[in-house]
């Protein structure tokens, strides 16, 4: 019996640590019933090379910013500029964005202006702005919200490692919230709360690959195919059998990624 169809909504098939092997990342991904993949343009110069990775292979998609880390050292971006990138028909997301003040709060400012930059783009491509936030959680929800009263957007929040109080503030605005090997790991409990207390119908699952691989792979190379260990681990949250949570998560990946579905 074939494995439950299941979504990587974020993964970053171009880092080195994939891209060398990638026709098996993605044949294992899909030996896994992850038949589709979002795979994330961190810095825009290095779209052409995203997009290609995208273009080449069925059932993977793309997504375009610049990421909170690299807002000081790459040229920001601009509102035309992402608008015109998501008339390609694989590009289903503008990001990442969002405010990193964990380790790079010097540029707080710039990071600031970047992500209005993106909330603008995607509310005009009616693309899902997708948010990295990481100790940054009052200036998050803030700018968030303002943003959304000038006009009204959708969003999923990253990998999401923050407090309940911005996940709140996210869901009351109609966001996501995507669940990585984080809320896998046996310390993240309360992480785990956060997603319980959420409804189900705004969970999605990734695996930021090559980065924060689940258990029982944590401390190792993270891949596309391990977004099963995590779901595992969703479904147990919300009391359901694999199968019904991948499929929950399947329907809201169609309902934000509408490219994509």
């Amino acid at each position: 019996m074939p494995a439950p169809d299941i979504v990587d909504s974020h993964c970053h098939l171009d880092f080195l640590e994939l891209a060398g092997e990638l026709d098996g990342v993605i044949a294992r991904a899909r030996d896994a019933g992850v038949t589709r993949m979002v795979t994330i343009c961190t810095r825009l110069r290095l779209r052409p090379q995203v997009q290609a990775i995208a273009e080449a292979h069925e059932g993977v998609f793309f997504a375009a910013g610049t990421h909170p880390m690299s807002v000081a050292d790459e040229p920001m971006a601009r509102i035309d500029e992402l608008v015109a990138l998501s008339a390609h028909p694989k590009m289903v997301g503008i990001g990442e964005s969002g405010l990193d003040y964990h380790y790079t709060a010097e540029s707080k400012a710039q990071q600031q202006q970047s992500l209005r930059i993106h909330i603008a783009a995607a509310r005009e491509t009616g693309l899902p702005l997708i948010i990295h936030a990481r100790d940054a959680d009052d200036d998050m929800a803030r700018i968030l919200a303002e943003e959304h009263r000038q006009g009204a957007y959708d969003c999923v929040m990253h990998c999401f490692s923050s407090g309940a109080r911005l996940a709140r503030a996210a869901l009351d605005l109609g966001f996501y919230l995507s669940m990585s090997g984080i809320a896998a790991f046996p310390k993240s409990q309360e992480l785990r709360d956060i997603f319980a207390a959420a409804p189900l119908e705004r969970i999605l699952v990734e695996t930021d690959a090559p980065y924060l691989a689940p258990p029982p792979y944590r401390g190792k190379r993270n891949e596309p195919a391990y977004t099963v260990h995590t779901a595992k681990v969703g479904a147990q949250i919300f009391g359901l059998d694999y199968a019904e949570f991948a499929a929950a998560t399947c329907r809201n990946f169609d309902r934000l990624f509408r490219k994509a579905a």
